[in-house]
């Protein structure tokens, strides 16, 4: 019986350590406000829709050039965005309105539209395909050749008097990719920072369309937030322009060179602050989230071949491990989690595009958060919580905290190469 209750402890005590390690996997925030304030669900659905909606349009218009050449991700934000607008409320007059406002606008066709132009110009310029294409092919061009050469040597009898030729071609084929990307992702960059004028220009009249629906959205948002009498000042998103009325500028940072706003809705004039509820007044990070809380994290990237002693990571490469995720998701969930003494700059002094975690869409990694992790209080290793990419994805990244370390034989297939 005591052991039973044992276990029982020790399944409660992983479910908390779940919830300190990231509540994206249990509710969304919008869920815990609707639970607090009584609210419809279908009322946050809607409003988190919206705000999905004018995310989307506002990054289109702000750097159209990073959805080119891109047709499975554009249709997959299309198909959504229509059926969020088909699935509004239309019995509310408010709700009417917005969609009537949708499709006289012709927003859908005003995209694909402004997309297939600025693709023309793209191709004009010498670009044909998309970035993370080119580094693929790019990628295997270079490594192929020397992976045969690899394992040509290999092969030779004489190959255990080859080190010398041997090893600086293994070095070669792991550091390489990650020269590649970091020259390709940079000149993407400088790309789209030369063009990035004379699209908006060529274009100003139809991604004003879209900047003006997305401000309609915000204006319907706020004023169904005050109908529902949820505090404005809990609700937080990112913008990538400051076009919109009626929105608090919270903070602003520069990513590669673009600027990211973090907004709150502001309250009409002369309106005081709605209170927060005790029981929320602990949440002050964005409220709602374009991806789903309920679904476990799959963008584990691990630094496999870590060279480093006593905390401090000296060289690594990079691996994306989506297909143990849901053994990285068990790791941490028989984790103890507590936040990194040193901060990212001493724990990877050497951190560069040469030597980097990158995104699934190519691009540089900002680490936002660094966790020291124990598994199951006899293993240590670090765990590198990402800011959210330009794309809207977030990356994981871990690694053992000294190269000399012992692996679990659990947790070896994670950790290797």
């Amino acid at each position: 019986m005591s052991e039973a209750n044992n276990k029982e402890e020790d399944k409660v005590e992983r479910s908390e350590r779940r919830g300190k390690k990231g509540r994206r996997r249990r509710e969304t925030q919008g869920q815990m406000i609707q639970e607090a304030l009584g609210l419809n669900p279908i009322d946050i659905e809607e409003v988190e829709k919206k705000l999905f909606i004018v995310r989307f349009l506002d990054f289109f218009s702000e750097d159209t050039l990073e959805f080119i050449f891109k047709g499975r991700v554009m249709e997959q934000n299309l198909n959504r965005l229509a059926t969020y607008m088909d699935s509004l409320q239309i019995e509310r007059e408010e709700e009417k309105l917005i969609k009537q406002s949708f499709e006289s606008k012709n927003i859908i066709n005003v995209i694909e539209s402004v997309k297939s132009k600025t693709e023309e110009f793209a191709v004009s310029k010498g670009i044909k395909n998309n970035v993370n294409k080119r580094l693929r092919k790019l990628t295997l061009f270079i490594t192929l050749p020397l992976i045969a050469v690899v394992m040509l040597l290999s092969f030779l009898p004489a190959a255990l008097n080859l080190s010398f030729v041997f090893f600086p071609i293994l070095c070669m084929v792991c550091l390489m990719p990650q020269l590649i990307r970091g020259r390709v992702v940079k000149n993407w960059q400088q790309f789209k920072e030369q063009n990035k004028r004379e699209i908006y220009a060529e274009h100003r009249d139809d991604l004003m369309i879209l900047k003006s629906f997305s401000g309609e959205l915000l204006n319907n948002i706020r004023a169904r937030l005050l109908e529902l009498e949820v505090p404005l000042q809990l609700i937080k998103f990112t913008l990538f322009s400051r076009d919109y009325e009626n929105l608090n500028l919270v903070s602003q940072r520069d990513i590669r060179g673009t600027m990211q706003y973090f907004f709150t809705f502001d309250y009409p004039q002369g309106m005081e602050e709605l209170p927060i509820p005790e029981q929320l007044s602990q949440y002050q990070q964005p409220l709602f989230q374009e991806k789903s809380s309920e679904k476990p994290e799959k963008n584990f990237v691990v630094l496999t071949e870590m060279k480093g002693t006593e905390g401090i990571i000296t060289s690594f490469i990079p691996t994306l491990k989506d297909n143990v995720a849901d053994d990285i998701n068990d790791m941490l969930n028989d984790s103890e989690f507590s936040k990194a003494q040193n901060d990212f700059k001493t724990i990877i002094p050497d951190y560069s595009e040469s030597m980097a975690i990158y995104c699934v869409c190519g691009e540089l990694v900002k680490i936002e958060n660094i966790q020291i992790c124990t598994w199951k209080k006899k293993f240590k290793f670090y765990l590198f919580e990402a800011s959210e990419c330009k794309c809207g994805d977030q990356i994981y990244a871990i690694s053992i905290m000294d190269e000399n370390v012992e692996i679990p034989k659990e947790l070896k297939k994670i950790f290797s190469n």
